[in-house]
Parts: structure tokens; sequence; C-alpha cells
């Protein structure tokens, strides 16, 4: 299918690996020094403070000073990012399948791959790529693999474990580096955007001789013969310098598409189709092939990792602090460099001299001590005279030319928090001054992650996993970021926390944990031993825990009684009112039977028996009637001026009392009778 599409051009079939490779190579650098190479110069000269004739703004220029602001700006902003992406000591993590209950292995790989970073110094070489990308635009780091022989000291025992022999136990093993490239000795693709999307990449540097030798006796270079490379200024880290052109070898490495065609010339067996493969190529001095070969790394991703500090659409190279700020320190080197010439003219003295009244070879110098010899009178032969003083507004222009580089890059320092962010000294001002600080700061944090840290991460671990399998677990694990805040941020966030904490009473459940928040946001050395010992003082004690539960318990139980009795009175008050309302109701019939009898008693024989019957009745049916009178109007009265009778005891006494005056009336009526 390949063949099909893909027609090989005869002039190409004709062209080496190399040509073809320096072609490109030497076409980008073109599009390189076309478009960037003098601004990327510029820009370092700034930064390192370093004059040049070509930084002037004015042709009668003559001081040379550089204005420290843009330095401050790139280191405050550089410092802020290793503080967040360093400042905890651990800065990446790593997840696990979610299916796989085990994390042990994932465990021991962090430790290892953070043991094997402080070995190869992977911080120190990221904070040189952040330095690049500040001051360039964009970082760029080479992963590189070293077989190394690791020595440890150790003991054996000889002439049958009487004695011990000391030496050195070497193991070969094979370890990743993360070098950090220059621009001027990066080459990328002009229309790609990231090195991933690019027809290829290459380092183009100068390195030792000897190194180059090293590596062909390991046989991974071809043996060539190597001469000292010639010189080329625009390959050096600094154009300053002067050079040296002794045992160094300009060294062209190729990662990137390449012709099958190519590759099969050179002895390459390629599995795939494809017009194109993968591969690494090593060039000498731009003509002698050293390596070549398709891509061995088991993920076929390219060693070479590069983000932006400020992405710009469509382009790969970034903007950097220098950029950002450029404008502002030119105005400010032109302001601060005019002040200066224009104090030479105000403060050295000078001296308008009558040529004609001076003695003959005489010279009119102005130093202390010196006699100047005159014909005639000197006041009217020597006159001194300036030109004016400076201008008192040129320092208030500086200050605000200053303001504006912090403004143009978001570089705070200590001195500049309370004038230059916010222009007053309010809290209010300063926290949203530094809020807006802090978003810029996290914008490029976050881009650094992503484009240039984790991906580092990731390709280091593959490799130990190919090379090293033995210590490296191979299986699929995701890397993740865990890096935290800067200085500045910290600082601010550790002043919220404070005023929240201010909000809240110390019995607070959130107290303890706001009061952990803020010991982690400090930069104390036994920070961890603050908060183990803090988190160790939150665990309950199991003692008083269960002393805790047995009083919990103990007073469940007297509730439980409580409620018990209020029940039992409760019910027993309700008997007691069943019984008054049945005694109430059969009271009536009491005395009704008790009116009988009263009115039965003692009656004589005969018509008057039943008269004296008949009277007593109507007697006692008055005096019942008049009786139920009074008894309404007394239970009336006594509604109105008495309290409410509880519903749980009953009264019945009223009643009681009505019954027992009509009985007693009963009986006088028979005992008269």
């Amino acid at each position: 299918m390949a063949d099909e599409i893909y027609s090989p051009d005869p002039l190409m079939i004709q062209e080496s690996l190399e040509e073809w490779v320096m072609t490109k190579c030497e076409d980008w650098r073109d599009y390189y020094e076309s478009n960037y190479e003098e601004r990327f110069e510029e820009y370092y000269r700034l930064w390192r403070g370093q004059w040049d004739p070509n930084d002037s703004q004015r042709g009668s220029e003559r001081s040379r000073i550089i204005s420290p602001a843009l330095q401050q700006a790139v280191e405050s902003n550089v410092a802020e990012l290793e503080e967040a992406t360093f400042g905890r000591g651990k800065f990446f993590d790593i997840q696990d399948d979610v299916n796989d209950p085990q994390n042990q292995d994932m465990t021991y790989l962090r430790k290892k791959l953070t043991e094997d970073f402080e070995t190869c110094k992977v911080r120190k070489a990221v904070a040189e790529c952040l330095i690049n990308a500040a001051v360039f635009g964009t970082g760029i780091g080479e992963v590189v693999l070293e077989e190394i022989k690791e020595m440890a000291p150790a003991t054996e025992p000889i002439m049958g474990g009487d004695l011990q022999a000391v030496g050195v136990n070497v193991t070969d093993r094979v370890i990743v580096k993360l070098k950090p490239v220059l621009p001027q000795n990066f080459l990328i693709d002009p229309v790609a955007t990231s090195v991933e999307d690019a027809y290829g990449v290459a380092v183009d540097e100068f390195v030792s001789k000897h190194s180059v030798e090293l590596l062909q006796e390991q046989n991974i270079y071809r043996d060539a013969f190597i001469e000292s490379a010639a010189a080329d200024t625009d390959l050096e880290p600094d154009q300053d310098l002067t050079l040296y052109n002794d045992d160094k070898v300009r060294l062209t490495k190729y990662y990137g598409l390449v012709p099958r065609e190519l590759l099969e010339e050179e002895g390459v067996e390629v599995e795939e189709d494809s017009m194109y493969v993968e591969a690494i190529v090593v060039i000498a001095n731009g003509g002698t092939l050293l390596k070549a070969e398709a891509n061995p790394y088991m993920m076929n991703d390219r060693p070479v990792v590069a983000f932006p500090w400020d992405v710009v659409p469509g382009r790969f190279w970034g903007r950097g602090v220098c950029e950002k700020g450029y404008n502002s320190q030119k105005a400010l080197d032109t302001e601060l460099r005019a002040r200066i010439d224009a104090l030479s003219l105000t403060i050295h003295p000078m001296m308008a001299v009558d040529a004609t009244r001076l003695p003959r070879g005489a010279k009119p110098e102005v130093r202390p001590g010196k006699m100047i010899l005159t014909n005639g009178d000197p006041r009217e032969v020597l006159q001194p005279f300036n030109f004016g003083q400076v201008g008192q507004i040129t320092f208030a222009q500086a200050a605000s030319l200053q303001q504006m580089v912090q403004q143009a890059t978001g570089a705070v320092d200590s001195a500049g928090i309370a004038g230059s962010v916010n222009g007053e000294a309010t809290a209010a001002g300063i926290s949203m001054s530094l809020g807006a600080i802090i978003k810029r700061h996290k914008r490029t944090l976050i881009n650094f992650q992503q484009s240039f840290l984790l991906p580092f991460v990731t390709k280091a671990a593959h490799r130990y996993m190919q090379f090293d399998p033995e210590n490296y677990p191979v299986a699929d694990y995701k890397f993740i970021p865990t890096s935290t805040l800067g200085i500045i941020a910290r600082e601010y966030e550790v002043t919220q926390l404070v005023q929240l904490l201010q909000t809240m009473q110390q019995d607070s459940p959130l107290y303890p944990v706001l009061i952990q928040s803020i010991i982690d946001n400090m930069n104390l050395s036994n920070r961890e031993e603050l908060i183990a010992a803090m988190q160790q003082a939150n665990q309950p004690n199991p003692q008083a825990q269960q002393m805790a539960m047995a009083a919990q318990q103990s007073q469940l139980e007297f509730q439980q009684a409580q409620t018990a009795a209020l029940v039992g009175q409760s019910a027993e008050s309700q008997a007691r009112a069943d019984k008054y309302s049945i005694e109430a109701q059969l009271a009536p019939q009491e005395l009704e039977i008790e009116r009988i009898n009263a009115i039965t008693r003692n009656l004589r024989e005969g018509d008057e028996d039943d008269k004296e019957f008949e009277r007593r009745l109507k007697v006692a049916d008055r005096l019942l009637k008049q009786r139920e009178i009074q008894g309404k109007e007394n239970v009336n009265d006594a509604n109105r001026n008495q309290q409410p009778v509880q519903p749980s005891q009953p009264s019945v006494q009223g009643t009681e009392g009505q019954a027992q005056q009509f009985a007693n009336t009963i009986r006088q009526l028979g005992g008269e009778g």
C-alpha cells in the first residue's frame, strides 16, 4: 500500500541518510536565525545584565547601566514555580487501576523513581529548564539514557570466615537523566506547535570529544574517525566568551520521521511498511554518521519534552518573562542612562578658559591641588560653569517604569507588595492584587505540569521499565502532579485561613482542620512532625472512649427509668380518675335509696300513714330541688374563682357533699316523723 502511494524521489535515492538529515536541520536553522535568534540573544543579555552597542536607544548615549528589574522578574517567577513544584519534596504521584486493591507496587515505584531522580539531579535540570523558559519563552529538555556502574561499599568473608575483605560491589544499570537544551541548540519543524506533531526535532550542540569516543568504545556509536569541529558562535551558550575550539565535536541528534528507503540503505531492519519510520539518527560534525536505528523505545515516543512559558497560538516558541517586560525594561534603561549622562555634565566641574591668556604649553586640568598659570587676572581668564541640574521628575519616571516591569511580568518581591502592586498599603488592595498575580502563576504552573513535568516522569518510568525491569515493575500507571502553591500563594492562603479561624470557636469540629491547613502551608522545618502530632492528638483515647460510652449508656438507662416512672404515674392517675367517675355515677342511686328508706321509716298504720308518706315525699322533693339549685350555683362560683382541676386527678367532692347533706335531711325528716 505504501509503495502505491509513495514514489521515491530520484534525487533522494542518490542522497545519503546523513545528507538528508542535515539538509532538514539547516533549513530549520535558517528559519530560527531569521525570526528568533536576534531577539533571544537580546533577552539573554538583558537577563544577564550585559551591555551591547546594539541595545542603545540614543546615539549620544554613553552610560552602559542595565536595570535589574527584568532580572528580578525572571528570578521571582522561576522561584515561585520551583517552590510550587518542589516545595513539598514530592512533586509527582502515581494513580493505580481502580480494580487493583493492592497498591504496594505503586508505592514502591514512586519511592524508586524519587530516589533515582535525586541521584540523577533531576530537580536541578528542571530548574534550568524553567530559567530557559522564563528568558526565551520555551523550556526544552532531552531525556537521556546513560549506563553507569553503581558502586556500593561491601564486605566479604575470606579464609573460611576468619577474616573479612572490605571492597566495593559494582553493578551495571541504566539511569535516565534530563538534559536542558538551549534554544540555539534545538531545531524543530517550523510549522509544528509541539514536539509530538513535528516532522522531527534535532539537538545540535558541541560535546566533548572523549564522550563520543567512549560511546564508540561501548559500540553505541559506529566506529568512525572523529575530528575536532570548526568554530560556530551560534551554538555557544554565551557568545561573549572566548571560544575554545579543541577537543569538541558538533553532535546532531535527530529524532523524527525518516524515509524508509534511506534507513534500509544503512542496513537498518524496518518492520513497518510505511513510507516514513520513526527513527534516531546521530551525526558528528555535519557529515559523519554515528548512529541510525528505528525508535527503540517501547512507547515509540521521542525523547524530548518542551513547554512554553506562555502559549503563542499557532507557534512552538512561547512568550517568556523577558518578552513580556521587554519594552518597559528598555524604557527604564534609557531613563537611567539619560540621568547618568546628565549627572556627568552637572556634577563634574568644567571650566571656560581664555586660551589667548594661558602660558604656552599649559594644561588647564581641574583636579585638587593643581595650580593653573594665567596671563592676567584669573577671574578674567577662568570661569567655572555647568549645564544646570538634573530634573527631579526623572526619579518618579524611573519608579513608574519599574512598576510597569512588575505589572507586565507579574513579579512581586517583598519590597514591592505595598507600593508597586496595589498603590496603597491597604489589606483589601493587597489581597485583590495578590489574587490576580496568583492566577497568573497558576496558569503557568498548569502549563508546565501538563506539557513538561508529567511527560518527562512518564517517559522516564517507561524507560526504566524497559531497560531495568528488575527494579521497576512493568505496568500501566498514570502519573499525576502533586504541585502545591508557591511562596506568595501560600502566604495569601494562610492569611485567608487565619481570618476564617477567627470566626469560629475552638470547640468547633472545623477548628483543628483549619489549624492543620495553616501548618501545612507554612514553610517550617518540622512541619511533618507538627502535623503528625496534631493528628495523634485528635485521635480518641480508647479508655476515655469506653468511659464516655459507659456514661452515655448510664444516662440512657436513667432516662428510660424516668420514662417508665412517668408512664406508671400516668396509668395510676387514669385509674383513679376512672374510679371517681364511677363513684360519681353511683352516688345519685344511693341517694335515691336513702330517700326511700328515710320516707318509709316509722310510718303508722291506717290512713294517716298514707298522708304522712305523701307529706314527707313532697318535702323531700322540695328539699332535693333546692339542694340541686344551690349545688349548681356553688359549682358556677367555684368554676369562676378556682383554678381548673388537672385532668389526671378529677374531683367529685362537690357531688359527695351534696349527697351527704341530702341524706342528713332525710334522716331528720324520718326522725321527726
